[in-house]
C-alpha cells in the first residue's frame, strides 16, 4: 500500500472515528493542506502515531466547544481541570477508535498517550499536514489536524 493510500485511510478513519465517538450531528468540511507552524489559540489535544503511518493527530477548538461536547456525552457541564481531562480523554477515544478502523484496512498504528495543550502554542516539525473542519451541530467547530512524517 502506498503512503498516499495509507494517509487517505487514516484521514477517512479519523473522520469516521469522530462521527462514531461524538453523539451529536456533525458536518465534516473538506480537508485542506496546511503549512507550518500550526498555531493553536485555545485548547487542543495531540496524540502521536507510530506504525504504518507516523505522525501526530491534533484536535483543537475552544473551551466552550469541548465543554458542550462533554456535556452532550456525559450530561454535565465541564470546566477547568475536568474540561482539560475530558479533552485528553476525547482525543484518546478518537485515536483509539481510529486504530481499530484502519486495522480493518490492513494498517497497524499505535498511539501515544494524549498531550493536552492549553493556551497559545505553535507546532513545527511536520512534513505534511491536513486540516479538516468539523462543525458539531449547536456546539461549535473542531479542527482535526493530521500531521504526517514521510521518512
Amino acid at each position: 500500500m502506498s503512503l498516499a493510500e495509507s494517509v487517505t485511510h487514516v484521514l477517512n478513519g479519523t473522520i469516521e472515528s469522530v462521527k462514531t465517538v461524538i453523539p451529536v450531528p456533525l458536518a465534516v468540511g473538506k480537508p485542506s493542506l496546511m503549512t507550518q507552524p500550526l498555531e493553536q489559540t485555545s485548547i487542543g489535544v495531540l496524540i502521536g502515531m507510530v506504525g504504518h503511518v507516523r505522525g501526530r493527530l491534533v484536535i483543537e477548538s475552544d473551551e466552550p466547544t469541548f465543554g458542550s461536547i462533554g456535556e452532550a456525552m456525559f450530561g454535565m457541564a465541564l470546566e477547568g481541570e475536568m474540561l482539560q481531562s475530558f479533552t485528553g480523554e476525547l482525543g484518546n477515544m478518537l485515536a483509539g477508535n481510529l486504530c481499530t478502523i484502519v486495522a480493518q484496512k490492513g494498517l497497524e498504528i499505535d498511539i501515544t498517550p494524549p498531550t493536552v495543550m492549553v493556551g497559545q502554542s505553535k507546532l513545527f516539525g511536520f512534513e505534511r499536514a491536513f486540516r479538516v473542519p468539523v462543525e458539531v451541530q449547536g456546539k461549535g467547530e473542531l479542527q482535526i489536524i493530521l500531521m504526517i512524517e514521510t521518512n
